[in-house]
């Protein structure tokens, strides 16, 4: 399922000040993340504010981010939970309401067994045609999937790839490895910023990114240069763009990506409890970090 892309951006939740969706801004964010260089979206996932997002307003988000794109981008729903009957629920649904693909977080909270997240993971897989991309988290989820578990599920045709957030290169050098013996097509994505142009080194496709909110053509550019064989002009991307990778991370992610967004003119409110402003050390990093940098988003 390689058509879902190489830059796939894991889209914030526009609020309003009263903390409902702005589904108007949802709509030109998702077109302006298009723009400015992602092949697909996620929506609803952690970047989205998804723990204090209900079903019904996710299931509102994926209808309203597929009208903005059409067919110019994949929609990406992100439907995990640690109830697998949930999961299987809001993925069924998601399918109905027409979405591309079901991005599936690990399990948390709850710490299942290898063969509780395999079987998790089958079962929503049983009950949808859509493709799954796995999503691998541990620092948010404690539960990691391995490597051995991750290379199984890769023998379920709906399951199409993974987003390793692990940074755990090891583990991903032997998903990349294993799996291209006993199925080519599975994806694996990084879910985290710095560690694309490693895990595209050893074999990955591209990223589930947060920085493509600011600097989405760059990545883009980097991406394509490191596939076209440009290694040095990839690396020297790479390194130009490891501040605002690393710095939309100093406290927990949205965060800064929802004060950068704010504070260069693209208005996407505030957040939900438990998750609060950045702080004037955070802001003042971020806004150090974006001067550094050409804004890729168009604001118009």
């Amino acid at each position: 399922m390689k058509e879902l892309g190489r830059l796939i951006t894991a889209m914030v939740t526009p609020f309003k000040d009263d903390l409902s969706i702005d589904f108007a801004q949802t709509k030109k964010l998702a077109k302006a993340l298009v723009a400015s260089g992602s092949d697909a979206i996620v929506v609803a996932g952690t970047t989205g504010e998804s723990p204090t997002v209900t079903w019904e307003e996710e299931h509102a988000l994926f209808m309203a981010v597929k009208e903005a794109v059409g067919a110019k981008a994949k929609v990406i729903a992100g439907t995990g939970s640690n109830s697998t009957a949930e999961a299987v629920e809001n993925t069924v649904k998601a399918e109905g309401l027409g979405v591309d693909a079901a991005l599936l977080v690990v399990p948390y909270y709850n710490k299942p067994t290898q063969e509780g997240l395999y079987r998790h993971f089958k079962a929503v897989a049983d009950a949808t045609t859509l493709p799954i991309m796995l999503y691998n988290v541990p620092s948010r989820t404690v539960t990691s999937l391995s490597a051995e578990t991750t290379v199984r599920l890769s023998k379920i045709p709906n399951i199409i790839g993974t987003k390793e957030a692990s940074g755990n290169l090891g583990e991903i050098a032997r998903i990349i490895e294993e799996t291209r013996h006993i199925r080519p097509d599975f994806t694996v994505w990084s879910g985290n910023d710095s560690d694309t142009l490693p895990i595209m080194a050893m074999g990955g496709y591209g990223v589930v990114s947060v920085a493509s909110h600011l600097v989405g053509l760059q990545i883009k550019r980097m991406i394509e240069s490191f596939a076209a064989g440009k290694i040095s002009e990839a690396a020297e991307l790479h390194r130009h763009l490891t501040p605002i990778f690393n710095n939309l991370f100093v406290v927990a992610n949205p965060i800064p990506v929802k004060y950068a967004l704010n504070h260069i003119g693209f208005r996407v409110g505030p957040l939900r409890l438990p998750l609060v402003e950045a702080d004037d050390k955070t802001a003042a990093i971020v806004r150090d970090t974006l001067k550094q940098y050409k804004i890729d988003l168009p604001l118009g």
